[in-house]
């Protein structure tokens, strides 16, 4: 009918992209966020069929700084290539390199309850020096590069090991903190540092300025595109292999991770 009658203009469309899970180069199962599984995705959504937007569903705790800054900067890449306005929706969670995913959208919408932030850097690891001498386990090692033993867990920690690992943290804590002044600019707040790792809640990320206000994603983009909007979703695709071997070997590994991220937001 449209074809016959082509000035009936069609209803706009909003690509959402859903961007669920953890942040990582890639998982034992092919599950989690990476820019290399998310890079057909999002060039869909940018290119097919002349979207009015693109919205992103958020829902992360984080994960890879790198894969974060490439899916953030492949986003922007297109944003701008397209000149294509892109809304950002926080679920329950955007941290640390979930927010990152979040600054890649021109404005960043909030539910009441969602947790914002985490904008820092973090290295976690053991320790076992006592256990082995207690059970009387010699650790042996052997190196080529007086680096190459650097932190090992097996052995006492050494107060230059941790001055070097502030050093590498250091510049990646820069990174993150350019691309959120970078993307957020003016709307941050000054009165507090919110580069130190805090997390901020709903109406309270809105006023340090981490998001734009409180809003859900089907509401707001009826308000801003009109009632009549289409909303097209596209994600990653998981195979037959991945959905049932998934389930048969629990991806235990990767589960455990994901867990422990989760639940530092008591999720």
């Amino acid at each position: 009918m449209k074809r016959l009658l082509p000035f009936l203009k069609s209803p706009p469309k909003v690509a959402v992209i859903r961007l669920q899970g953890i942040i990582s180069t890639a998982g034992r199962m092919g599950a989690g966020l990476n820019d290399a599984t998310l890079a057909p995705v999002i060039e869909k959504a940018f290119r097919r069929g002349k979207p009015a937007a693109v919205a992103l569903a958020i829902n992360s705790p984080g994960g890879s700084p790198v894969q974060s800054a490439l899916i953030a900067a492949r986003i922007r890449r297109l944003a701008e290539e397209k000149k294509i306005p892109v809304h950002a929706f926080v679920e329950d969670v955007a941290a640390s390199g979930g927010y990152w995913l979040a600054t890649a959208g021109d404005d960043i919408w909030v539910d009441a309850s969602s947790v914002l932030g985490s904008i820092g850097v973090i290295s976690a690891s053991f320790g076992f020096p006592e256990f082995l001498a207690r059970h009387g386990i010699e650790r042996r090692v052997h190196t080529a590069g007086e680096s190459k033993s650097f932190l090992d867990p097996f052995r006492p920690e050494k107060p230059e090991d941790v001055a070097r690992l502030h050093a590498i943290l250091s510049p990646i804590h820069d990174a993150f903190k350019a691309q959120v002044g970078g993307r957020r600019g003016a709307r941050l707040a000054g009165e507090k540092d919110l580069f130190t790792g805090d997390v901020w809640v709903g109406q309270a990320a809105v006023d340090e300025g981490l998001a734009d206000g409180v809003a859900h994603l089907v509401p707001k983009l009826k308000a801003l595109y009109g009632e009549k909007v289409k909303l097209v979703p596209y994600g990653m695709k998981r195979s037959i292999f991945q959905r049932i071997g998934g389930r048969v070997l629990g991806e235990a590994l990767d589960q455990i991770e994901e867990r422990a991220l989760w639940a530092r937001y008591g999720l």
